[in-house]
């Protein structure tokens, strides 16, 4: 019954001088609002990045490389001085798995303008060299047509898949199967097309062309490197066949023992993995912020409330002559305090859901609720952190932050003398 009368004073305290209190909570509002903001806008793009992946990538695939699939700063230079993969070790590899896994080695071509009659793309459109298996591999599925046989390979043949965003640009109105497109000016015939796999991070990922690896490899030359993408039989011997693929191409690119490999292994967990590393410092340095933010805003709370025992003094006065007591008054001025903190925490949690949503929409991603107990946020090798979790821990802070700073105004108000208190003016 006393908490009870003590939230109800606390609410008519707050109502009473509402601009104050206004500001008040926009302090403690401020600092949850960029915990919850960032997090929110981190988990959709983790979100947007996994789903991505998994359309891009088959299930028990990796792809070995040259390059990362994420890299910055001085270390670029470093993958840049690795040899290429050849094709020759792409086959050499095939070999070694036999049996284990399905391999396919995959030439992709800078970007290219492909054209139809008087229509013709911008120069951005990928061109792909692979084999029949890489539509597998890629996760990549015939729409009309056809899709590459071992005649296409053994002549060289200009003949093309192409992805959907390509058919929409040059040819809306024309049945593609049949039709003949130019790739920088040469001609290939249009043998089948790629059913619709949608954006990724808002890039198109329909926007490209395939053709068949030994095509690839004639009209673009063999000089750079090429890709080899492996799909293990199963989940349960993938970790197993990436270790003997990794051991068989250290061997094949005579890696010496002891040293670094010269190639990428890139699967979906290794890119979630690497997202994840480069948002940690930004995850904890926006908690930092924040944590610095709140502490400020509660400097800003024990200084409303000292203004408010001062304001109330002959009111804590005549609640003593009634027989309140010490804590009483202490629980009353606490309970403001918190209840400022809270209120403050929830605009927090509201409005920076709201903006790390308008990321989702911006990426057509599902949308991140704050309830959401399924999705980890934030990921430390002890524990991980679900939108809800941050949440409830956004609350418990402010809670903290009210009684912290709460604790001397409300200290002060029940050591007030009661008779002096009743004198003030």
């Amino acid at each position: 019954m006393q908490l009870q009368e003590s939230f109800s004073m606390a609410m008519n305290s707050i109502k009473s001088n509402k601009l104050r209190s206004i500001l008040t909570l926009l302090g403690i509002g401020v600092g949850v609002f960029s915990i919850i903001g960032v997090m929110t806008a981190m988990g959709v793009l983790q979100n947007s990045i996994e789903s991505g992946i998994n359309n891009s990538i088959a299930s028990h695939t990796f792809v070995i490389q040259k390059y990362p699939a994420i890299s910055f700063g001085p270390r670029n230079m470093q993958f840049r001085k690795r040899k290429d993969i050849t094709l020759e070790q792409g086959i050499a590899l095939q070999d070694k798995l036999s049996g284990k896994a399905t391999v396919s080695l995959d030439k992709r071509v800078n970007m290219k303008i492909i054209s139809f009659q008087k229509n013709k793309t911008n120069p951005n459109v990928q061109v792909a060299g692979v084999l029949p298996e890489g539509f597998s591999a890629n996760n990549w599925n015939v729409d009309e047509g056809r899709g590459f046989d071992e005649t296409d390979l053994r002549y060289s043949k200009n003949v093309a898949i192409v992805g959907q965003n390509v058919i929409k640009t040059i040819m809306p109105y024309a049945s593609p199967v049949g039709q003949e497109i130019k790739i920088d000016g040469v001609p290939y015939t249009v043998i089948g097309t790629i059913k619709e796999i949608g954006s990724f991070l808002g890039s198109n990922q329909d926007n490209f062309v395939v053709i068949p690896l030994s095509t690839a490899l004639e009209q673009f030359g063999k000089e750079k490197s090429i890709g080899v993408m492996v799909q293990a039989s199963s989940r349960e011997v993938y970790d197993e066949v990436i270790e003997i693929a990794r051991m068989a191409f250290r061997a094949i690119r005579q890696v010496e023992p002891g040293a670094d490999d010269d190639f990428e292994i890139v699967s979906n967990d290794s890119i979630v993995k690497q997202f994840n590393e480069l948002t940690f410092m930004i995850k904890i340095g926006t908690l930092g912020i924040a944590c610095i933010a709140l502490l400020a805003a509660g400097i800003g709370i024990m200084n409303i409330m000292l203004v408010s025992v001062t304001e109330r003094t002959k009111e804590i006065g005549i609640r003593k002559a009634t027989g309140a007591t010490k804590n009483n008054i202490l629980s009353q001025f606490l309970t403001e305090s918190v209840i400022f903190s809270q209120l403050g925490g929830l605009v927090g949690i509201i409005a920076g859901s709201l903006l790390g949503n308008v990321v989702s929409l911006l990426m057509n991603s599902p949308i991140l609720y704050p309830w959401n107990m399924s999705v980890a946020i934030l990921q430390t090798p002890f524990f991980s952190v679900t939108p809800f979790g941050m949440n409830v821990i956004a609350i418990l802070f402010c809670s903290f932050i009210g009684i912290v700073f709460g604790l001397y105004p409300a200290w002060k108000a029940a050591n007030l003398d009661p008779i002096e208190a009743l004198r003030y003016e």
